[in-house]
């Protein structure tokens, strides 16, 4: 009698749910708000510029600085350019600094750690005495110094970027390499008389690649910010060449005198899609870490 009562006091039609399908379904809308504004990010960066046949370079002095209207949704900068069409732009050269920086980044940490995990000894930890040396500087200062050895220019940052954001992935791939070495799969590749090399190149690469490519993911957004940062500072791209960074820093004057819209969109185009690569790479980690793997509904 004492349960019937008990669910006759239950709101007829209730849905009862777990903290754990709460959390479920507001990481599943995470997972697809980031997916949709990557998307959007990618048919921007694609499309805009063969849709939209206006030169993004055109100066028209009497249309500067105006505030944003149905003709310039953004507004227009100090010489009269449309800053829609120059924040795509800008988005696209950034996007593709950044890819090529953590490409980059990421096989140079991958050789360094690959090699570390796999050889042991007196090769490790050199290996990783080099990488705590690097990792002591700061980053940004250690890029400033790369890039003021060269003209500026998109090689230069890229290489910047790159030699240093490789530290984590050589800790990352070193770790999993360790952890991968003591399997009993390679234990049994070694005792029946394959290489070192061949262990590596068959059984330890193709084991480390996963995380080697999510740390490559994650380190894109890590690598615009620097970049902008870098160009912001005058040492990065080329000031005529439209990157975020150098948006933002021709729009200081404008923003001291009161037009806050050269400012503001350039920068909403370097933090949404950020977060948004960031939100993508957060869910991948969660799929292929079988510590925090979780029930995603993508």
């Amino acid at each position: 009698m004492a349960e019937a009562t008990v669910d006759a006091e239950k709101p007829s039609g209730t849905v009862w749910r777990s903290p754990g399908t709460n959390r479920r379904s507001t990481r599943t809308l995470r997972v697809r708000t980031s997916a949709a504004l990557v998307t959007v990010t990618a048919l921007a960066v694609l499309l805009v510029p063969l849709l939209v046949q206006l030169d993004q370079q055109a100066v028209d002095l009497s249309a500067k600085l105006l505030p944003p209207s149905w003709a310039h949704p953004f507004g227009t900068d100090d010489v009269g350019r449309d800053l829609l069409l120059r924040c795509v732009y800008g988005l696209r050269v950034s996007l593709l600094v950044g890819m090529a920086a953590a490409l980059t980044a990421t096989v140079i940490g991958t050789a360094v750690g690959a090699t570390a995990g796999a050889l042991g000894g007196w090769t490790d930890r050199a290996l990783m005495r080099v990488v705590d040396t690097v990792s002591s500087v700061p980053h940004l200062l250690l890029g400033i110094f790369i890039v003021a050895m060269f003209r500026p220019g998109v090689w230069p940052v890229v290489i910047s970027v790159a030699l240093t954001h490789w530290l984590s992935t050589a800790r990352i791939v070193r770790a999993q390499v360790l952890s991968l070495r003591s399997r009993p799969y390679i234990d049994a590749a070694v005792s029946g008389g394959a290489s070192r090399w061949r262990v590596a190149v068959r059984h330890l690469l193709p084991g480390v690649l996963p995380q080697a490519a999510l740390a490559a993911v994650l380190m894109v957004p890590h690598a615009m910010w620097h970049e902008s940062a870098l160009s912001f500072l005058g040492l990065g791209l080329p000031t005529h060449l439209a990157s975020l960074g150098n948006l933002i820093q021709s729009a200081r004057g404008s923003l001291l005198a009161g037009q806050w819209w050269p400012t503001l969109f350039p920068g909403l185009f370097i933090i949404v899609p950020t977060l948004a690569i960031a939100g993508l790479a957060g869910a991948w980690r969660e799929r292929i870490n079988p510590r925090r793997r979780s029930e995603l509904m993508l």
